[in-house]
Order: C-alpha cells, then structure tokens, then sequence
C-alpha cells in the first residue's frame, strides 16, 4: 500500500507539473497538486517511511 501511494503522488505530481507548463487548464492543475499532497501526507500518517 506504501509504494502505491507514494507511485499515485508520482504521478499526479508529474500531470502537475505537464498541465502547469504545457497547458492552461485552470483549476484541474491545483486539484492534482492537492491530490498528489494528499497521498504524500496520507503515507506519512500511516508512518510509512521512504526507503
């Protein structure tokens, strides 16, 4: 479950970072940054560590 979310907040870090630079689509680009914070801070919680 660890390595799932840590590769969940991978990927929406990285549409993040594609819809910042590449596109204009408003909104969307924050909501995938809060999701991605969201999964990051869920695995800390649940003290998984990053190895």
């Amino acid at each position: 479950m660890r390595s799932l979310l840590y590769i969940i907040a991978v990927i929406l870090v990285i549409g993040w970072a594609i819809g910042l630079f590449a596109y204009s689509a408003g909104g969307v680009i924050y909501i995938l940054l809060v999701l991605a914070a969201i999964s990051f801070l869920l695995g800390l919680i649940r003290g998984d560590t990053v190895a």
